[in-house]
């Protein structure tokens, strides 16, 4: 089994998915990352901005719904790294495996 396991680490084709998904992982933290932080930059420094009602006869204000897109805004982010993950991530990490399993 470790013979196995050294094959993989040291496939070129391992090697290239684990800095794809690596790439990919660092891009959609930066996005989850900036978008929090955007939202407390903005509860910092422009709450009477996020005070105000949506409209005119709105009980609601901004900061809700700005709140609740952040919070979905990372949930869409998780859902799109777990839609790659279980999919091109794994078929090519299954191919792999197959392949340096037959050349034992």
């Amino acid at each position: 089994m470790d013979q196995l396991y050294a094959r993989i680490f040291a496939d070129a084709e391992f090697q290239a998915l684990q800095h794809r998904r690596q790439r990919f992982t660092w891009l959609l933290s930066a996005l989850v990352f900036a978008g929090f932080l955007a939202f407390i930059l903005a509860v910092a420094y422009v709450p009477r901005w996020l005070a105000l009602p949506m409209s005119a006869d709105s009980v609601i204000s901004r900061g809700i719904p700005l709140g609740s897109a952040t919070i979905v805004f990372g949930f869409v982010l998780t859902g799109l790294f777990v839609r790659r993950a279980n999919g091109e991530f794994d078929r090519d990490m299954a191919r792999i495996v197959a392949r340096c399993h037959d050349g034992a």
